[in-house]
């Protein structure tokens, strides 16, 4: 093992680590806002591909160019979730935390369920993107195009997610209704209204993931599971409800899991981030970033 490999790999897990972080992001936006887990954030993530695969073989239109719109779609799609599940469930005036984990969860093998049922369980990828199969080298480490692309997407999406939150006055709403969402109302908030603008904000940013990762991950039904399985871990490790916690977790995440794949068969390289996670979770229960 040389040096040059170490560096290759934890290069790789940096860029892999920023959309990991990307992913969380939306995950613990909701779940700062309303501490609901969206057990279905695999399946939006899965949506979210499918449909930017389905926009370039039916419209020629390339992933790159398809981000911003899946990003719109599964805003909208984010949005009617809460209106028609999830504002319900949170009423439920016995055990409405179960409540809350089985509609969210059941929604997730809905989706499952019908796209296994309409796009058939075959593996799908998109072919000739303008990035696929890419690379470039930077002072000898070769780093693949559409990962790097990826990265440089989930910073800018963070960037303008923290300018928008601390410069805006929704913004403003979203981060007084996370803090008490019975006071809001007081001052004329309509906290129903935020939660769907949040909801649709997470869902925005898992579909933007989304749109970079078809780039080079195969399309599948159970795409979502493996990515939302680290999501709720990199949420868990930043903590829960930080939005920046979310996404140094990601990267945490991301070189754990290359370092891991150095020192191990690729096929355990998940050991090393729940290994991780674990010892957090005895030393610092509410997380790196968490205020819980």
């Amino acid at each position: 093992m040389t040096a040059e490999t170490i560096i290759q790999s934890l290069a790789s897990g940096l860029l892999m680590g920023l959309l990991y972080g990307l992913i969380a992001v939306g995950l613990a936006l909701i779940f700062g806002l309303m501490d609901v887990v969206n057990f279905a954030h695999g399946e939006f993530l899965m949506i979210a591909m499918y449909a930017t695969f389905f926009l370039f073989v039916f419209f020629a239109i390339d992933p790159l160019l398809a981000a911003p719109l899946v990003a719109a779609a599964l805003f909208v799609f984010g949005a009617v979730v809460y209106l028609l599940i999830v504002r319900f469930a949170v009423r439920a005036k016995a055990n409405a935390g179960m409540v809350q984990i089985f509609s969210t969860f059941g929604l997730a093998i809905v989706m499952r369920g019908l796209a296994q049922y309409f796009f058939t369980p075959d593996y799908r990828s998109v072919t000739h993107s303008w990035l696929g199969g890419k690379t470039v080298s930077v002072a000898g480490i070769f780093l693949p195009v559409p990962q790097l692309v990826g990265a440089l997407v989930a910073i800018a999406a963070f960037g303008a997610l923290y300018l928008f939150i601390n410069r805006t006055d929704f913004g403003r709403a979203l981060e007084a209704t996370r803090e008490d969402a019975g006071a809001v109302a007081l001052v004329g908030i309509d906290k129903n209204k935020v939660f769907a603008l949040g909801w649709g904000l997470g869902a925005a940013l898992v579909g933007l993931s989304g749109a970079v990762m078809a780039i080079f991950f195969y399309i599948y039904p159970d795409v979502g599971a493996s990515f939302a399985l680290i999501a709720y871990v990199t949420v868990a490790l930043g903590g829960f409800g930080s939005v920046f916690g979310a996404f140094a977790g990601g990267i945490i995440v991301g070189l754990v899991e290359a370092t891991t794949a150095l020192l191990l068969p690729p096929s355990l390289k998940a050991v090393g981030i729940y290994a991780v996670y674990l010892l957090v979770v005895f030393i610092r229960p509410r997380g790196l970033f968490g205020s819980m």
